[in-house]
């Protein structure tokens, strides 16, 4: 790991009340939207809590986990389990290549240097914002590949999705569209296979974190983490209750806006 990540835990001195509430704003504004939050509480965790890049984006990661392994039983109402495990070569083929991106990105991520991570979290940033602006304001239509480029499109695709994951986020904002246009499931079949390929994703992400001094971070903030990801749960339920109340044409833009103010944040952060 490289000298100048800082694993001081400095948002641990915030009080429960705040780090909870914190939580559970973006997971209102994720829950709007059908995701976990994770991206808009990236820069929270840095610009509020004063955690250093890496940190946080472990953290982040740790609260992603909690709220897939809440969401993906809830999602079992609106898509049985049978119904997404029938689609299991969807999944697999994309976890092919998320597992190599995720352990790959972990492994950039703890040896960069601070300043250089800040301005790629930036640049993800704006990805998620584009990719949360085109899911939600166009008609996705399959691409119709033939199989033999279906595959390698696929790990191709799993793996720049894995490697994106280095913002500790579960990666619904990339996966749904993907999916959606290289296979031809539908929104919401979408949406379970991409909290089925995130979870191993994100734990094979935490198990190369667990090789060296970065994982320290999430023990030394046991206590915040736990409060902000139920925060997080309880922002997304009832972030979920909200769905349709604000018009799309309103929400999307203006978390897309929120998205790259955070970036440009990011980028110039010291």
């Amino acid at each position: 790991m490289t000298t100048d990540h800082t694993l001081v835990p400095i948002g641990a001195k915030r009080s429960a009340p705040v780090v909870f509430g914190a939580g559970a704003a973006i997971g209102v504004l994720g829950g709007m939207i059908g995701l976990g939050g994770a991206e808009f509480r990236l820069p929270l965790l840095i610009g509020l809590f004063g955690f250093a890049a890496l940190s946080a984006v472990i953290l982040n990661k740790a609260m992603s986990l909690v709220v897939v392994l809440v969401a993906l039983p809830a999602r079992f109402a609106a898509v049985p389990a049978a119904e997404v495990a029938a689609r299991w070569p969807v999944a697999v083929n994309l976890l092919a290549g998320s597992l190599l991106g995720a352990w790959a990105g972990a492994s950039w991520a703890v040896r960069m240097r601070s300043a250089t991570l800040y301005k790629v979290l930036a640049g993800l940033m704006v990805l998620m914002a584009a990719a949360l602006v085109v899911t939600h304001t166009t008609t996705l239509d399959t691409l119709a590949l033939p199989l033999w480029a279906q595959i390698p499109a696929g790990v191709a695709a799993g793996f720049g999705i894995g490697v994106a994951a280095i913002m500790g986020v579960a990666g619904g904002e990339l996966l749904i569209p993907t999916i959606v246009l290289l296979f031809g499931e539908d929104i919401k079949t979408a949406g379970s296979l991409s909290l089925l390929v995130s979870l191993p994703t994100m734990l094979v992400a935490f198990a190369r974190y667990s090789c060296d001094g970065s994982f320290a971070v999430l023990g030394a903030n046991l206590r915040f983490t736990a409060i902000m990801a139920a925060g997080s749960v309880f922002g997304a339920i009832l972030g979920g209750l909200l769905l349709g109340v604000f018009p799309d044409t309103v929400l999307i833009p203006a978390l897309a806006v929120i998205l790259l103010v955070s970036s440009v944040k990011l980028a110039r952060h010291d």
